[in-house]
């Protein structure tokens, strides 16, 4: 059985629906900590929303990307790049894990209950603390500069993919245009 060359269609799907989505946190995030505008607090209610939604989605992303066949790394490429990309993959994965539930913890942490779109309650998984709530806001805000950070990494890696290599790594992530 040969190795697909790309990745399905509803894996690009849920792919670029997440980083926009991710992207658009980040951004929210540094706006949020910068100003004390009355627009905050709506803003935080859609940060805390699309958080769970992350949360949500990328629980589901984890199984699908273990169940599905993924297109192979161009052979040529040399073993630091191919350990690079497995690594930023495995922290990319392990920051849309740790984000929301930082921020969940966090919530919890200062009192506050989780209500995703005004929908239900998440559970609180601990009891308010305030100090404990200061520490897991300055990790989520370190998380989230290292998100950043790995972000750019990742698009600069996919644009050398494309531009540069033109090996079909950067293709295998794209929707086919007729």
């Amino acid at each position: 059985m040969s190795k697909p060359q790309n990745f399905p269609q509803t894996y690009k799907l849920l792919h670029w629906a997440m980083a926009f989505i991710i992207l658009s946190m980040l951004f929210l995030g540094v706006s949020m900590v910068q100003s004390l505008a009355g627009w905050q607090h709506t803003a935080i209610h859609w940060h805390q929303s699309f958080g769970a939604l992350v949360l949500l989605l990328v629980v589901f992303r984890l199984i699908i990307r273990f169940t599905i066949q993924n297109p192979p790394l161009p052979q040529d490429l040399p073993i630091f790049q191919v350990f690079m990309a497995k690594a930023s993959h495995v922290t990319l994965y392990a920051l849309m894990l740790a984000m929301p539930i930082l921020g969940w913890l966090m919530q919890n942490a200062n009192g506050l209950m989780v209500e995703p779109f005004g929908l239900f309650y998440l559970p609180n998984l601990i009891e308010p603390d305030l100090a404990l709530y200061g520490l897991l806001r300055t990790l989520h805000g370190y998380a989230a500069w290292l998100f950043f950070a790995l972000i750019l990494l990742h698009i600069g890696a996919a644009l050398y993919h494309g531009w540069v290599r033109r090996d079909g790594v950067l293709r295998s992530m794209l929707f086919k245009s007729k």
